[in-house]
């Protein structure tokens, strides 16, 4: 079997790097989970790193090294856990979101009439509300949610889930997953893919100039980010860190979860959208007419009822990269349904063998970040791409198909539970930043690597909305150096 590394290097089509381009360090267990999260982590931000390196050649005509470190990387699959904010006295403590804590409470597998377990999603409060009233629960208490789950067979309220248009599954074995329609058709897929959608002539990278300080690899790339809660925001913020301009749309009815918000939006802008209206659908074409990528994560078949399909973007802005993060992949009988980071682990068979005696969420979002992460690498595969031989190009990655990948990475075990990176070793990698809106905070910043080009963002994260929907005066692919 093809190690994790090797698998993400078959998407990129061109064979292994030179020995030596990338390195990396450590192993799994990094958290009390028998699956190897942190070194698949690692093994997709190596890929990140060669993909930066084939789009950073066309550029300057030269290679760099990338080096990832297995336990910096797990920290990554959990990073919204570390943010800190100083107390009145100055000292930074952890944030903790109470709603947030709630959530995950009520949202675990619980055991049905029949002996399996479902995982009900309680994720925001227009899902919370939905899949309250399945329940017949007024506020779900963890006590409640069991007893109401106990009292269905688990296919018959996942069937109700679907039909409800909410979020959960019972838990299966991996077998079980790979014995249905929909993970046999995961299973012929890659871990990302880069599908030409139609032709366009070639977009060059402008090469480095000589004089000025070096641009990045995706310098000049300008990126539409319609994307909330982890792997979409991911995606972006490690395009963002790589040089792109992100610019983040959501519409300010829309809920999010403000610790996730804050820590994935490090590096980009953040604007108001209301794509209902025909005002704000009309801005956001304007906005992709000069745009590179695209990324969106919306419930399946709802941004192209909206008019953002990627055929309708290709022919807007030729060139275009579209990128859709989903849970469940674009095909297959499931593929019409929303999911979560839960959902994926439940369905895949993680929960599962995560704790047979009794299903168990692993310690960290792998399912999530690992998507960001792979949508990014996609992203940059697509544009590199683009610059030798032109078209417009769908990226699609899935927090299923993440699942499987990690889950084909077979297990490890540990000894001792509550593992965990210590606090010298999380001070190797947390940086300060000073979002004027909300003051100091202390974060991971990128833990992927680069010898010439080391990862960065070059704004605080921003506050939600807080920027005009329009892009800065400079960038664009053919812009000169930063």
């Amino acid at each position: 079997m093809a190690t994790a590394f090797e698998e993400v290097m078959a998407a990129r089509g061109k064979g292994m790097p030179t020995e030596g381009e990338v390195s990396i360090t450590g192993t799994d267990p990094v958290f009390s989970t028998r699956f190897r999260i942190g070194e698949v982590c690692a093994a997709v931000l190596g890929g990140v790193g060669v993909a930066a390196n084939d789009i950073w050649e066309l550029r300057t005509g030269r290679r760099q090294k990338a080096s990832i470190n297995v336990r910096h990387a797990a920290a990554a699959l959990k990073s919204s856990s570390y943010l800190q904010r100083p107390d009145s006295g100055g000292v930074f403590r952890d944030v903790v979101n109470p709603d947030h804590e709630y959530m995950r409470s009520i949202t675990q597998p619980w055991p049905t009439k029949d002996g399996r377990f479902v995982l009900t999603h309680f994720g925001l409060p227009n899902l919370k509300a939905r899949m309250s009233r399945l329940l017949g629960l007024s506020e779900p208490t963890p006590e409640s949610v069991a007893a109401a789950v106990a009292k269905w067979n688990a296919l018959d309220l996942e069937q109700a889930i679907d039909e409800n248009r909410v979020c959960g599954g019972m838990v299966r074995t991996n077998a079980e997953w790979l014995g249905t329609p929909h993970g046999q058709v995961l299973a012929g897929k890659p871990i990302v893919e880069v599908i030409k959608i139609s032709d366009s002539e070639p977009i060059p990278f402008a090469p480095s100039v000589a004089h000025q300080q070096p641009a990045r690899p995706l310098s000049g790339i300008r990126v539409l980010d319609l994307t909330r809660i982890l792997a979409g925001p991911v995606c972006a913020r490690t395009l963002a860190e790589n040089g792109a301009e992100v610019l983040m749309v959501t519409a300010e009815r829309l809920p999010q979860i403000p610790e996730h918000v804050i820590d994935t939006s490090h590096g980009k802008r953040s604007c108001f959208l209301d794509l209902s209206t025909p005002e704000g659908a009309a801005r956001l074409k304007a906005l992709v007419k000069d745009a590179d990528v695209f990324s969106q994560g919306y419930r399946p078949g709802m941004i192209g009822k909206l008019g953002f399909g990627p055929e309708e973007l290709a022919a807007i802005r030729p060139g275009i990269i579209y990128t859709t993060i989903s849970c469940y992949g674009a095909d297959g009988p499931f593929s019409h349904r929303g999911g979560w980071e839960q959902v994926a682990q439940t369905m895949t068979g993680i929960c599962h063998d995560n704790n047979p005696a009794r299903p168990h969420l692993l310690p960290a979002a792998a399912c999530d970040y690992t998507t960001g992460y792979l949508g990014a690498y996609g992203v940059m595969l697509a544009l590199a791409r683009r610059a030798r031989e032109g078209g417009s190009y769908h990226v699609r990655v899935s927090l299923c198909q993440s699942g499987m990948f990690i889950h084909r990475q077979g297990k490890v075990d540990y000894q001792q539970p509550n593992l965990e990176l210590s606090p010298a070793e999380l001070d190797e990698i947390r940086i300060e930043s000073k979002p004027p809106h909300i003051g100091p905070l202390r974060h991971l910043g990128p833990v992927l690597r680069m010898s010439e080009t080391p990862p960065r963002w070059i704004r605080p994260t921003p506050k939600l909305g807080g920027d005009k929907a329009e892009w800065p005066v400079s960038g664009g692919v053919q812009a000169a150096a930063e």
